[in-house]
């Protein structure tokens, strides 16, 4: 399974490719230059409960830390995690 990572002007997306299909994906939006809101999670129904959700948040929370951005998790799955590890919340908005 590869993450990747989209980044436009507007918003991007993460997404989890495994052999050439997206498994997972991800949406968010920046709100100014030091904050990006994610909007959307989704994993498709055969890729469910293989924690592929949960690394595309790690993953936006990776590139948080190193572009110096604050994350707001509108999308309740994103919360979700926020909420239950407090080592994230560094990057938490």
């Amino acid at each position: 399974m590869k993450i990747e990572h989209l980044n436009e002007n507007k918003g991007g997306y993460f997404k989890a490719v495994n052999e050439g299909k997206i498994a997972a994906m991800m949406n968010y939006a920046w709100a100014g230059p030091v904050k990006i809101v994610i909007e959307h999670t989704e994993v498709k129904p055969d890729y469910s409960g293989q924690g592929l959700g949960k690394a595309l948040v790690l993953a936006a929370v990776d590139y948080a830390r190193e572009q110096k951005v604050k994350i707001l998790p509108l999308c309740p799955f994103a919360k979700s995690i926020f909420n239950k590890d407090d080592r994230l919340n560094d990057v938490l908005f």
